[in-house]
């Protein structure tokens, strides 16, 4: 792996400084533009979501903009940073790590160059550049993760305040967990400090990203433990520009719901036996039957209809999409 020269560096910082310009830019756009719905109510909606968008933009001088570089064999080069920004012409200056061209970035290898020729991560101290590291993947310079100084030192860093993003260190098999198709339900385990909350904050934020409209819809919760926990993780999704993702601790989940009595002791440590693990599996499935009538399912959108019903119902559960 090696360091560039003191000139080479100072091209990126200047990268840097245009693309803090150019994102300033498209927040004045935003904060320029006014809101005439056909009514008030519409009216104030689309203010509300002018200011959401303006928001989004923010640029903290804490955080730099783009982290990464990739240099493609083909001739293209991009830069990777917690959101896209582009220039006067509509171009790309820096490109969202959600965005499918950045998947070469985290899972580029010797091996697998996977199209690129060069990977090169940037340093940096309270938002200024300090240093960049290259890898050569044309030449087959990929190395293990704890040959880098900078990735290294940004995974080591102490943690202090609210939880911050891990858009510059995600891992392969971290990425394999993000970037999982939204039909799939996935369960995240390991050992505390693993990064299994990190994880799957940024999974929450890249399906918003590949499949906004349809999450918007929808909607997206996510649920902690308690208060306390949710201003641990509470900014890591909108300082990745999500603002419109709710936060509830379980209480709140279950608030309204009263506790009616308190179990005895022995009937505390029953409960607590593994062996009712089946005991529950079982009353489960002794309640599983067939419908009487047909079911209307809801999925991605569609609404087929799955009869279970006699067969009379057949012919009427053909055509229910």
């Amino acid at each position: 792996m090696c360091a560039a020269g003191v000139e080479e560096l100072e091209a990126e910082q200047a990268h840097l400084v245009f693309a803090r310009r150019c994102l300033e830019k498209m927040r004045d756009a935003v904060r320029s533009l006014e809101a005439h719905g056909g009514d008030p109510v519409s009216t104030e909606f689309l203010k509300a979501e002018l200011f959401r968008r303006a928001q989004a933009l923010l640029d903290d001088p804490e955080t730099p903009l783009f982290f990464g570089r990739i240099d493609r064999t083909a001739g293209e080069q991009f830069y990777l940073g917690r959101r896209h920004v582009r220039d006067d012409k509509g171009d790309p200056v820096v490109i969202d790590w959600r965005a499918e061209v950045s998947r070469a970035f985290y899972r580029a290898s010797a091996a697998d160059p996977m199209g690129l020729g060069l990977r090169r991560r940037f340093g940096f101290s309270h938002g200024a550049m300090t240093s960049l590291e290259d890898e050569h993947l044309d030449r087959g310079e990929a190395h293990d993760p704890s040959q880098s100084g900078i990735l290294t030192a940004e995974i080591e860093r102490p943690r202090v305040g609210p939880m911050r993003d891990i858009v510059a260190t995600i891992q392969p098999d971290q990425d394999d967990l993000v970037r999982a198709d939204l039909s799939q339900t996935i369960c995240i385990q390991g050992a505390p400090g693993t990064g299994k909350t990190a994880v799957g904050l940024h999974r929450a934020a890249y399906l918003l990203y590949a499949h906004r409209e349809q999450l918007k819809r929808s909607g997206v919760l996510v649920v902690g433990p308690n208060r306390s926990f949710l201003g641990y993780i509470g900014a890591l999704l909108p300082a990745l520009g999500e603002l419109d993702v709710e936060q509830v601790a379980v209480q709140d989940v279950v608030r309204g719901i009263s506790i009616r009595t308190v179990d005895d002791p022995d009937v505390i440590r029953l409960k607590g036996d593994e062996r009712m693990a089946e005991v529950v599996r079982r009353a489960v499935y002794a309640g599983v039957t067939l419908p009487r009538e047909d079911l209307m399912v809801s999925a991605f959108g569609r609404r087929p209809c799955a009869n279970f019903g006699p067969p009379a119902a057949t012919l009427r559960a053909r055509n229910c999409f």
